[in-house]
C-alpha cells in the first residue's frame, strides 16, 4: 500500500511540474515575462536543449538514454530501502529526484527541449523549472541524510547487491 502511496505522489508531482511548463508555454512564448519581485524574480520562457544549465547542449538523445538509464537505477534502488519508517525520508527523495526526472524527460521526448522558466535575476542564475528544483532540493537533503542520518552500515545494507 505504501508504494501505491509513493506512486501517486509521484504522479501528482509529475503533474504539477508539467502543468506549469504548459502554462509557460501557453502564456510566456511570444517574450512576455512575469515579474514576481522587481529585479530578483521573474517567469520567462526559455528551451533548454541540454542538461542542468544548458550543458551537453543539442544532445537530446544522449540525454534522454542517460536519464532513462537513471530512473532504472533508481527505481532498483527504491526497492532495496527498507520500509521501515526511519527510511521514509529516503524514499521521498528518491520520489522527488525521479519526478523531477520524469518530468524534464517528458519535456525532452515530447518536444525536444525541457521548458524552464524561473529566473532569480538578482544573481543572474540560469533559468530552471520545477523539475529542477525537486532535483537540486533531494540532492541537498540526500546528502545532508547520508552525513548526519543514516549509519553507514545502514546505507552499506541498502546498497550491498546480494541479500
Amino acid at each position: 500500500m505504501k508504494r501505491f502511496l509513493h506512486l501517486i505522489v509521484l504522479s501528482f508531482l509529475v503533474a504539477l511540474d508539467q502543468i506549469t511548463k504548459l502554462a509557460v508555454r501557453i502564456n510566456l512564448t511570444d517574450g512576455r515575462e512575469i515579474t514576481l519581485i522587481p529585479k530578483v524574480l521573474k517567469f520567462v520562457f526559455h528551451k533548454n536543449d541540454g542538461a542542468v544549465w544548458g550543458i551537453m547542449s543539442g544532445k537530446t538523445i544522449l540525454l534522454t538514454v542517460i536519464t532513462i538509464l537513471i530512473l532504472i537505477l533508481m527505481i532498483w534502488f527504491y526497492f532495496r530501502i527498507p520500509t521501515k519508517r526511519r527510511f521514509f525520508a529516503l524514499q521521498l527523495i528518491l520520489i522527488f529526484v525521479a519526478a523531477g526526472a520524469v518530468g524534464n524527460l517528458m519535456d525532452r521526448i515530447a518536444l525536444g527541449y525541457v521548458t524552464d522558466f524561473i529566473y532569480f535575476e538578482l544573481i543572474d542564475f540560469p533559468v530552471f523549472n520545477v523539475a529542477d528544483c525537486y532535483i537540486t532540493v533531494s540532492a541537498f537533503l540526500l546528502v545532508f541524510l547520508v552525513l548526519f542520518f543514516y549509519k553507514e552500515e545502514e546505507i552499506d545494507q541498502i546498497l550491498k547487491i546480494g541479500k
